[in-house]
This record gives structure tokens, sequence and C-alpha cells, in this order.
């Protein structure tokens, strides 16, 4: 939930983040953290079933954007990828969140951020280590406005 608060200020629109994690592993709680920092006070729910969950959000670094979540975990192969459509959601107006980004990784590109959750044992009890990466400027200019983040 911290992570995603932090990560909510430090968006901008056109962003594109790969959330890696095997199930339960936090990848939508982050989602939930996210919106929850944006003010959003519905029901947050992972798009397991429904493969997108869509949010009209004001972030404060890039305004009114539409940020969509994505979950493509029931994806068999790429071609259910073009068959649903999603293209049109990367754009300029946007910021998108991919849960199992490998299901589609010959359509989908390259992302500015990814964050990979890996859940273990930590001092006795179940924990979670998380790992952000930048693999463009966009995602290195949010990696830097994470890490310089005053929110806890």
């Amino acid at each position: 939930m911290q992570l995603g608060a932090r990560l909510a200020q430090a968006l901008q629109a056109n962003t594109t983040v790969f959330l890696q994690g095997d199930l339960g592993a936090g990848k939508t709680t982050l989602v939930r953290g996210l919106l929850t920092a944006l003010g959003y006070v519905g029901k947050v729910k992972s798009p397991t079933y429904t493969l997108l969950e869509s949010y009209a959000v004001h972030l404060p670094a890039a305004g009114k954007v539409n940020l969509y979540h994505f979950d493509l975990y029931r994806f068999n192969d790429e071609e259910e990828w073009e068959s649903a459509g999603f293209r049109e959601h990367f754009n300029a107006d946007s910021v998108c969140l991919v849960e199992w980004p490998d299901k589609a990784k010959n359509c989908l590109g390259e992302p500015d951020l990814e964050i990979a959750f890996t859940v273990k044992m930590m001092a006795g009890s179940l924990g979670r280590t998380v790992r952000l990466s930048a693999h463009t400027l966009l995602g290195k200019q949010c990696l830097q406005a994470i890490s310089n983040s005053s929110v806890c």
C-alpha cells in the first residue's frame, strides 16, 4: 500500500508499468494503494476475470488520465491480446498497469517501469521483497520521483 502511494505521486501520463510476481504476491494490493492515494474511494478489485479495470484519476504529476489495470493471467496466447483490442488503451492520456505481462510479451513492447514481487520468509514470517527497474527515460524519472517521495 505504501509503495502504491509513492508510485501515485511519481506516475506520469503515457506510462506503462509491468507488475511481476506469483499469485498473491501483492500486485493488486499495490494498485489499491496507488488508487487510494489518488483519492479513489470505490472498491479496487483484481481484474483476473474481467481482464481490465479502468479508473479516471488525477495524477499529481500529470493531471487527469485514465488508469488501466490489466490482468493477463488467463490468456493462453498472444492472439487473445490482439482480439481483446487492448492496444488502444496504451496512449498519451493513460497509465497502464499490467499483471502477467509475459502472456502478451511480444505485443506489449518495453515497459517504462517494472515492479517485481517475491514472497519469502523474513525473520520468521511471510514477507515480500520488491524490485523496481526502469527501462526508459520516463521510467527512470518515475524511479527518481519515488526515491524522492516523502510519502510513508
